[in-house]
Order: structure tokens, then C-alpha cells, then sequence
């Protein structure tokens, strides 16, 4: 009897922990993990403060805003700055260009860093191993704008080595920068060199995780290493594939503007020029603030639809997702 009086008092309301969901418990919760939350205060303020705070500002694309009025001075035109956005007779070849561009970005580029990971991993020199990820890891060090000028080295129709290279069989100089056929391979290409060595290192990591026994045991029943790389590789790395494809499409029409400008010039405007650099160009130069609010209201539309729909995809084919 003594012994059910005990258990009874240790069970009783004062000596039970609140678990989280009841009253007190959220609060509880972020008492126990205070720390955590401390270090991610400055993360959390930082958003915030530039990417959901300025979101209110999206609100001068349905007005016709005047920088000494304000937001409540201005007057409301609803639609008519998307209207004159899909009316404009640059912004159908403008938003070619980025579809084009962004399209070739990721068939092209999406898949480098896999490719890159997948042929490191085979290599049992580790040395060779790591000196290799670390020179195609470099450049991601370098701007845009260092980029473009070794860029302009190489490719120079009369001192670039890429044309003395083709002059070596008889092919005549190439001015790659200074024509539309060539442009967006430019620009893809060299961003498959400045990014695929930082993005082969979260490949490298999900990698590190495989259990090496399904690599022994399918060796055992006769597996060589192409068919290991199918049966066991690529269906690892399939969940990290697809979350850095999901976050690649959310961006698709948000090829950069910096690594777009400082490649343009006169001669490959017309297949060079992008919705960022357009933006540029009509918002701040041209002081069109309302209209190119809504162009970029627009991008980050698509964005959101692609990224919802890719999610929806994935979470059915794949079973994986962002939610």
C-alpha cells in the first residue's frame, strides 16, 4: 500500500514535465535551447531586416511612385505597369534571353558539380585528391569582375590563347565576346568554372556519408564500380540533388546581375542582356521605379511558382522535399 502512495505522489501534476504543444511548453522549449536561439538572433534579424522587410516596398509596382511623395503620396495605377511591362517591345527578347540563359544554366551547369564530385570520390590518391577539389575550389574566391577580365584575356581575337590555339589549325580569330552566337555560352561556361568546385563539396559531403559495407557487400555479389555508382551512389545523393534543384529553379529567372554586366557591351546586347540588367538599366538609370518594381515583382513570382510546383513534383517521384 505504501509502495502504490509513493508511485502516486511521484506522478503528481507539480513533479510531471510539460512536454512541447501544451500550455507552457513552446516557451519552455525555447528556454532549454536559449542558446541556439542566441546564435541564430543575428541570422534572423539579418533577414528581417533585408529580405522581408523590404518586401512592403513592392507595393510602388501597382502605383505610379514619386520619390518626393512617398508611398502614400503617390497614386495607385493598379495593373498598368504590368501591362506596359508585357507591351514593351524589349521585354519579350529580354525575357527570352533569361529563359535561354537560365535554361542553359541548368542543364549544363546544375549537373558539372555532381559530375566532378561523383569523379573525385573514384580517386584513391588522396593527395591528388585534395589538391585537385582545392584548384577547381579557387575560384569561387574571385569576383565577377576579375572573372570578366581573364575572360577578356583568353578570349581576345588577337591575344587570347584560346584563338592562338585555333590559329595553330588553321582557324581563323574568333571575337567571342563581341558576338550574340557566343555570349551565353560565355556566360554559362564561366560560371561552371567560377561555382562547380564549391558546389562539388556538398556532393563530396553527402559522399562521406554512404556506408562503405554497401560498396563491399555489392562488390562481393560481383558489382563493378559503374554499376555501384548506379545502384548505390546517385540514389544516396538523390535527396541532396534534389533540394539544390529545388533551390536552383526558385532562382531561375535570377540569373545575377553582376555576372551578367560586366560581360555585356554594344556588340552582344541583343542575346547577352538579361531581366537584372534590364531592371538596371530602366529603374535606376531611367528612373522607371514603379515599372521595373513590377518586372521584378514578376521574376520573383515565377520563381515561387516554379519552386512550389518542382516541390510538389519531387515530393511525389522522389518522396523529398524542401517541405
Amino acid at each position: 500500500m505504501s509502495t502504490i502512495k509513493t508511485e502516486a505522489a511521484e506522478l503528481t501534476p507539480s513533479s510531471v514535465v510539460r512536454r512541447p504543444g501544451r500550455g507552457g511548453g513552446l516557451i519552455h522549449l525555447m528556454w532549454k535551447y536559449k542558446a541556439l536561439y542566441v546564435i541564430s538572433l543575428p541570422g534572423i534579424v539579418y533577414f528581417l531586416i533585408f529580405k522581408y522587410i523590404p518586401l512592403g516596398g513592392s507595393i510602388i509596382a501597382f502605383q505610379d511612385y514619386n520619390i518626393f511623395k512617398g508611398f502614400t503620396g503617390s497614386k495607385w495605377v493598379g495593373f498598368a505597369n504590368f501591362t506596359m511591362m508585357f507591351q514593351h517591345y524589349d521585354f519579350l527578347r529580354i525575357l527570352k534571353n533569361t529563359l535561354l540563359i537560365g535554361l542553359y544554366d541548368l542543364i549544363i551547369a546544375f549537373p558539372a558539380p555532381i559530375i566532378l564530385a561523383l569523379l573525385l570520390n573514384e580517386l584513391r590518391l588522396v593527395v591528388f585528391k585534395r589538391v585537385i577539389q582545392t584548384v577547381v575550389y579557387m575560384p569561387h574566391f574571385l569576383s565577377w569582375v576579375v572573372i570578366a577580365g581573364m575572360s577578356v584575356a583568353i578570349l581576345s581575337p588577337s591575344t587570347g590563347i584560346l584563338n592562338q590555339l585555333l590559329g595553330l589549325f588553321g582557324i581563323e580569330p574568333v571575337y567571342f565576346l563581341g558576338d550574340n552566337a557566343y555570349i551565353r555560352s560565355v556566360l554559362v561556361g564561366s560560371g561552371i568554372w567560377r561555382d562547380m568546385g564549391y558546389g562539388t563539396i556538398l556532393y563530396l559531403a553527402a559522399l562521406a556519408g554512404i556506408n562503405p559495407d554497401l560498396y563491399e557487400a555489392a562488390e562481393i555479389d560481383g558489382a563493378n564500380r559503374w554499376k555501384q555508382t548506379l545502384r548505390i551512389t546517385l540514389p544516396a545523393l538523390l535527396p541532396t540533388i534534389m533540394i539544390l534543384f529545388l533551390l536552383h529553379i526558385g532562382k531561375f529567372l535570377d540569373f545575377g546581375f553582376e555576372r551578367v554586366w560586366v560581360f555585356l557591351n554594344a556588340l552582344n546586347t541583343e542575346n547577352g542582356e538579361i531581366l537584372d540588367t534590364y531592371i538596371y538599366r530602366s529603374g535606376l538609370l531611367s528612373q522607371q521605379y514603379s515599372y521595373t518594381t513590377a518586372v521584378g515583382l514578376f521574376k520573383s513570382v515565377v520563381g515561387l511558382v516554379l519552386v512550389l510546383i518542382g516541390n510538389l513534383l519531387s515530393k511525389k517521384t522522389t518522396g523529398e522535399g524542401l517541405y
